[in-house]
């Protein structure tokens, strides 16, 4: 896919800012070939509104339960037409994260016993052990 060419108007900083990282973050990203490294112009790096999209997307994906290796791959099939892929990644990642809502789920009806238990004021040990016996 051919992206239009926008303005490169942006420091490295503001990059940062913009995606709400931290500078190494950004330098870390383009070690990891997440994000290029445009060339200097003036004795400063510029980055644009594409690297701002692709940063977001990077965060968004990482929220997502996505790691750098799996983000990669996807960031690479955004130039292709290899959907059957993003698909199957994009299933994948459904279904670890609804295996992890469960184990989520689970901890917090744990911790509501726990509140009950302790609310009673039953004497004896405390019963956070317990609570978590499922």
């Amino acid at each position: 896919m051919v992206r239009s060419q926008e303005p490169m108007d942006m420091t490295i900083g503001k990059l940062a800012a913009a995606g709400h990282v931290g500078v190494e973050t950004i330098r870390y990203y383009q070690r990891r070939g997440l994000l290029d490294t445009p060339r200097r112009s003036q004795g400063v790096r510029r980055y644009g509104e594409e690297h701002v999209r692709r940063l977001m997307f990077i965060r968004h994906a990482q929220t997502a339960g996505f790691t750098l290796e799996e983000i990669k791959e996807l960031l690479d099939l955004d130039s292709g037409e290899d959907r059957e892929r993003a698909r199957t990644l994009a299933s994948e990642r459904i279904d670890a994260l609804n295996t992890r809502i469960i184990e989520l789920e689970r901890a917090r009806e744990a911790l509501r016993r726990l509140v009950g238990e302790c609310a009673t004021g039953k004497p004896g040990p405390c019963p956070i052990l317990a609570s978590f016996d499922l």
